[in-house]
């Protein structure tokens, strides 16, 4: 056959460890062999970063503006023992956070569903999106422990000097406080992410905050959404046949869990990070979860949710066998190649991205899938396989 044809090239930003063989086993043995591939490529392994002083990092995100379309390797976020391990200069940044903070990006996470793995949530038929905005609340606060008796204000000095003044606690003894903030721009920018995805998808925007306790922060939140749909997507949800829901975030919590899923739930920054465990681990597997970064401006970076499985890369190394699970890196690739091909309008390429997804889904849903999958399967005497041979399972279908 003659290769599938791409006029724009995508991003291609590659990774760390046990994921960069695998990214490399994927485009070997389930690409290349059916399309002309065309990426613009980024290498953001720990070792290039160091050497580019993170700058590749920044590269590929402005590449990612310029393109629309990213597709990106789990790597790996260095701590104390990365430095070490690697003799890095500095603990470099997070990846992702750069990426995400040059794009102004809304990350969305949704599990992958086949027959056979089935959700701790038995009514759970359809999968359940979050959608986190990743800034400000607590993972920006500033704290203090209060050693004694005395008074905890909140002060806002104008530019001007003027002041305003909240108490917020006169202590009588020791104790905690903290102060945290959010930026109206990034919550404007987080509001029409999750508008714009919701009709990409075609699927209900849910949204929940706590806005009858925090008046004023939460119900900020609230009241953003509300005025950018009133003023720009009312019309366009209406017309694609889809509703954006507000509610509060104990009440979204009761309706999640007797839904049979199939929307998206946006959450704040903390109840995000919290709830999008909870969904992954729920539905069966982190390596069966994707995630995708949707900038306000419709640019769109898709990757694995999982990390870089240091573990099997150290297995790996020593020559051992590994069975690692490749689905949600395949899943990434699919997802950018759709996009490219809808922006594009090529066909051809949407067609594939369906196809290779129908085919790894298949292959697991006639037995042969890697051990984390096998351990928790419904599937009666399933075949385990390793990760080259799992990957050569995909293409035997495709």
């Amino acid at each position: 056959m003659d290769k599938i044809k791409m006029t724009t090239p995508i991003v291609e930003m590659d990774g760390d460890e046990m994921t960069r063989i695998l990214w490399q086993m994927i485009k070997d043995n389930l690409l290349l062999p059916y399309i002309d591939l065309n990426t613009e490529y980024y290498d953001l392994g720990l070792a290039y970063r160091e050497e580019t002083n993170d700058q590749v990092t920044i590269d590929s995100a402005n590449a990612t503006k310029k393109y629309k379309v990213a597709v990106k390797c789990a790597t790996i976020t260095p701590n104390a023992d990365r430095v070490k391990e690697y003799s890095l200069k500095e603990m470099w940044k997070s990846p992702n956070g750069t990426i995400r903070a040059i794009l102004d990006g809304t990350v969305f996470r949704a599990p992958i569903v086949v027959k056979g793995i089935d959700p701790c949530v038995k009514n759970w038929k359809k999968p359940i999106t979050i959608a986190r905005h990743a800034y400000g609340d607590v993972y920006k606060g500033t704290e203090m422990k209060i050693p004694g008796a005395g008074k905890v204000e909140l002060v806002y000095t104008a530019e001007d000097g003027t002041e305003i003044r909240e108490l917020i606690h006169n202590f009588k003894g020791a104790g905690i406080t903290q102060g945290m903030h959010n930026l109206n721009d990034s919550i404007e920018s987080f509001a029409r992410s999750c508008f714009n995805y919701a009709l990409d998808i075609k699927q209900d925007l849910w949204f929940s905050t706590k806005d009858t306790i925090s008046k004023k922060y939460d119900h900020t939140f609230k009241d953003i959404f509300q005025e950018i749909f009133e003023a720009e997507y009312e019309d366009k949800f209406k017309e694609a046949g889809i509703t954006y829901f507000y509610t509060l975030i104990d009440d979204a919590v009761a309706r999640v869990m007797k839904s049979e899923g199939g929307y998206i739930w946006a959450c704040k920054n903390y109840d995000g990070d919290v709830m999008s465990d909870m969904i992954s681990s729920a539905f069966g597997s982190l390596a069966m979860m994707t995630s995708v970064l949707v900038s306000p401006n419709g640019d769109f970076e898709y990757e694995a949710a999982h990390g870089t499985v240091q573990r099997h890369y150290y297995n790996h190394l020593k020559g051992q066998e590994t069975s690692t699970n490749s689905v949600a890196t395949i899943f990434a690739w699919t997802g950018a190649l759709r996009k490219r091909g809808e922006f594009d309008g090529n066909s051809e390429l949407m067609a594939f991205a369906d196809k290779l997804e129908k085919a790894t889904i298949d292959t697991i849903e006639s037995g042969e899938m890697t051990k984390d999958l096998a351990l928790i399967t419904t599937i009666a005497n399933p075949t385990v396989l390793n990760s080259e041979d799992f990957i050569k399972a995909i293409a035997t279908r495709l």
